[in-house]
């Protein structure tokens, strides 16, 4: 996602969103260590980019996660 985006978002719609990415992640993470396969790693690096970019937007809002 892009973090303008994610800027116009409220602080509930972020939290769900970095729930949701944060599942997605460890999901993609079992897959490596129960094939040994890399998949997709673009993929994990847009979501590990992604969550850190919410984590970094709710740090900024005074929310606490």
């Amino acid at each position: 996602m892009r973090i303008k985006d994610l800027r116009s978002m409220s602080a509930d719609m972020l939290k769900s969103r970095l729930q949701q990415l944060q599942f997605d992640l460890s999901v993609e993470k079992r897959k490596v260590a129960a094939t040994g396969v890399q998949g997709k790693k673009v993929k994990v690096k847009e979501m590990r980019r992604t969550v850190a970019q919410i984590l970094t937007l709710l740090k900024e809002k005074g929310v606490s996660n």
